[in-house]
């Protein structure tokens, strides 16, 4: 796939998302992201400002297999992976797949559940494959988990655990709209909107899993220059050495940011990476992944203003 073409069907993505997710485009820009680069999405903010409704659209719009996980407390990992069921004909174990096996999945509300099922899925979005028995099984080529999560102070929440949050490539922030962008959301629903509904929405199915899978190739191939990834290496390392960071970001980290930032870049039309793209998506890419000193948290500091600093003191190349 050429880069306009890919280039344009990114473009459709969005436009299409924004007819749905009203005063939400840091939000959907983000989330499209994530999908070109092929990594996870882990949305956080209060209820009802939009993110399942996000990840239900984006996979109506891609056109590719979505299944919705509702996790609660008493979900268990076998709900969401399958099991092994016993066949009296052929006298053998066959395996029932579970929601898992799908192309997009929507794991609803991650930290209602504890970590033996939220855990689950850390095999599946590292190595897009489920074990049961111990054998293994594939999943989709285009395979994406996109998350919700309430704020950790809300009751009836679990923390997830460090391994898994450090699978997702992105950690994006859902607030709530500015006055205007909320009005327009009631213009929607007086003219007939309806969340389930996304089929009367007017919405246009832009991919398929084939092309699906050619975007994502197209963006791997967006070039970054030694300086940019530099650039990275930089921004990563000042992370752990920064006095209010307990633990700063792992290698892993400066591979999903270089990976986010080809999709910024191909989105904003170009086949290379500008340093500009590296700190657009940086605090995305990074605010899950570094962990405050309790000092720190004490005067008020969220990862967001350690990175901001980092990012400022951080030469940019020219």
């Amino acid at each position: 796939m050429d880069l306009a073409t890919a280039n344009a069907l990114a473009d459709s993505i969005v436009q299409e998302l924004g007819k749905v997710l009203v005063g939400q485009q840091a939000v959907i820009e983000d989330a499209v992201v994530a999908l070109l680069a092929g990594g996870h999405a882990l949305l956080e903010g209060v209820p009802g400002t939009g993110k399942t409704l996000l990840g239900r659209t984006l996979a109506y719009i891609t056109g590719v297999s979505f299944k919705r996980i509702q996790f609660t407390p008493d979900l268990m990992p076998s709900d969401i992976i399958g099991v092994d069921v016993y066949d009296t004909t052929t006298k053998q174990f066959d395996f029932r797949p579970g929601p898992l096996f799908s192309d997009i999945i929507l794991a609803d509300e991650i930290n209602r559940a504890p970590a033996k099922t939220q855990s689950a899925l850390l095999e599946a979005m590292q190595e897009r494959q489920a074990t049961v028995d111990g054998k293994p099984y594939p999943l989709s080529t285009v395979f994406s988990v996109f998350a919700t999560q309430n704020p950790v102070e809300f009751e009836g929440t679990y923390p997830l655990p460090e391994a898994q949050v450090d699978r997702f490539m992105l950690k994006i922030l859902v607030d709530y709209p500015d006055e205007a962008a909320e009005l327009r959301i009631l213009d929607h629903v007086e003219t007939g909107f309806e969340p389930l509904g996304l089929e009367r929405a007017g919405l246009n199915q832009v991919l398929d899993r084939d092309k699906l899978a050619e975007l994502r190739q197209t963006t791997r191939s967006v070039h970054a220059e030694e300086m940019v990834r530099q650039y990275v290496t930089r921004v990563i390392r000042a992370t752990r050495s920064r006095p209010q960071i307990a633990l700063g970001a792992s290698p892993r980290a400066g591979v999903m940011l270089l990976l986010a930032a080809k999709a910024k870049a191909l989105l904003a039309g170009r086949d290379y990476v500008s340093p500009d793209d590296v700190k657009a998506i940086a605090p995305a890419v990074l605010r899950h992944r570094i962990l405050l000193l309790p000092e720190a948290e004490v005067e008020g500091l969220a990862p967001d203003d350690c990175l901001k600093e980092i990012l400022t003191a951080t030469e940019v190349p020219r």
